[in-house]
């Protein structure tokens, strides 16, 4: 058996669809998703089917797909759910093998603590009620890598139901709307993982060809509007043919003959008010002492970005989505004194930017969250340029053990100070170019940027333009 396992359930197995007349979906039955439009045996996860109020005709009807989701995600433990055996990424085959795993006669499942734990955490962070008392049980089918001829799994009364996520996207033209979604999550299930069958072992690859994702919904649309019904059913993408083609039927469990585990008694979990007196914190799961525990959730840091630093919506998903940039941007506002948009302009743009080029991650940047810091302190307080702020950028990216401080010193790129020399150096600038100073004098907005870069040239941009553009209006006026 390989590692421990979470199955988390959304509403719907599989691709249905649901047909839309003026802006309303008919439908009968439970609110919990959809998939067949056939009518044997429900199985927990065959909902009921969407219907519409007459017979569809092609064309007539816009048809809106909806897909459930089946996830497993590996709970991160030091040994598997049911036995001692340790869990190790690439470990050689079979080398974590217990006599449980290995399915010998006497042997008997153990529950791992820290799943149910992680179970109960995940449950909370998806917004799901956690069920006090869940219970095990076998789903029988016949495997190479499943030697027991069953899967403990949580069919009947799963560890926590009724949830939801609630996830955001940015969209419009410039990514600046931020859109809500809710996924409803109807379960999640401890399970007991199979082992692993190896699959072309000569390239020692597996490729996903993601041009197939729309022929199952395409194939969908054109089965109901032709008088067709949507079986529940597995099938497969065959690549000659450019369709899926059905593999077995899915309407029923019969197949899986599900049983109670009888080597597992039920799960108990407790919380403040129904845990027992006196009972030993190491022998119990109190699921309110594991709320408190939960980190804290996305949504939740991007919304403090955004009060806390005036921070665009959109700005706040790139640092989260981007592992470690959070971290970096945290780090360096601890050490400036620049405005929260500055160094998020220089951590998102400048940073991240260099970061890309180079195919780098957050935690492989040469430039520290220190240097960039003392960076936008020079910048704050008008020690150096913009276009010099970049040339120090690029000289800490070259990772040469300097400070930005020895490297303005160094390029000589400190901003002027001498105020009367600036002074000077504007009015030469006047003096040389006298028609540039008529067509200011004229009304042309534009005229007056051509003297600040004949300034600043002079200066070898070692001049504020702000500055510089004081003293010329000041000049100009009088």
């Amino acid at each position: 058996m390989a590692a421990p396992m979470l199955r988390l359930c959304c509403p719907g197995r599989r691709w249905a669809l649901a047909c839309i007349d003026g802006c309303s979906r008919h439908r009968r039955g439970a609110p919990n998703g959809c998939t067949s439009s056939r009518r044997r045996g429900q199985s927990s996860v065959a909902q009921q089917p969407f219907i519409t109020a007459q017979k569809p005709r092609k064309g007539e009807h816009e048809w809106a797909a909806v897909v459930g989701l089946e996830i497993h995600a590996q709970i991160s433990s030091k040994s598997k759910l049911f036995s001692g055996s340790q869990v190790h990424f690439a470990a050689p085959p079979n080398s974590l093998v217990s006599f449980f795993d290995a399915s010998l006669p006497g042997t008997l499942p153990v529950l791992n603590r820290r799943c149910v734990e992680a179970a109960v955490m995940t449950g909370l962070a998806l917004n799901c009620r956690i069920n006090k008392k869940s219970l095990f049980d076998r789903k029988h089918y016949f495997y190479a890598d499943l030697p027991a001829g069953y899967q403990i799994t949580q069919q009947r009364l799963p560890i926590a139901v009724n949830g939801s996520l609630v996830y955001s996207f940015c969209a419009g033209k410039n990514r600046s709307q931020v859109i809500n979604k809710t996924a409803r999550v109807k379960q999640i299930q401890l399970e007991q993982d199979s082992g692993k069958s190896l699959h072309d072992d000569l390239r020692s690859q597996t490729l996903i060809d993601l041009n197939r994702a729309d022929y199952e919904i395409q194939r969908q649309i054109n089965e109901l509007e032709n008088g067709g019904e949507i079986l529940n059913e597995t099938r497969s993408f065959d690549s000659k043919l450019g369709c899926t083609i059905p593999m077995r039927d899915k309407e029923g469990k019969q197949d899986y003959r599900f049983m109670p585990e009888p080597n597992l008694p039920p799960l108990l979990l407790y919380d403040t008010e129904s845990l027992p007196a006196g009972a030993d914190p190491q022998q119990v799961i109190d699921i309110d002492r594991i709320r408190e525990q939960l980190p804290e959730l996305p949504s939740v840091t991007r919304e403090k970005l955004v009060q806390q630093y005036g921070m665009l919506p959109e700005h706040s998903f790139t640092l989260l989505n981007e592992v470690g940039l959070l971290e970096f941007f945290q780090n360096v506002m601890k050490e400036t004194r620049a405005e929260p948009k500055k160094v998020t302009s220089w951590v998102l743009n400048t940073l991240l930017g260099f970061l890309k080029q180079q195919n780098l991650a957050v935690s492989e940047s040469p430039v520290t969250p220190s240097a960039l810091a003392e960076l936008l302190n020079l910048l704050d307080r008008k020690a150096i340029s913009s276009s010099a702020a970049k040339q120090v950028f690029e000289e800490l990216w070259r990772n040469e053990g300097k400070t930005p401080a020895q490297i303005v010193s160094e390029k000589k790129l400190e901003l002027m100070q001498d105020q009367e020399a600036l002074e000077q150096l504007c009015h030469a600038v006047m003096e040389g170019h006298p028609q540039v100073v008529m067509d200011v004098k004229k009304g042309n907005p534009r005229a007056i940027n051509k003297l600040i870069g004949l300034v600043r040239k002079a200066t070898l941009s070692r001049a504020d333009p702000t500055v510089i553009k004081e003293i010329l209006e000041k000049k100009l006026a009088s």
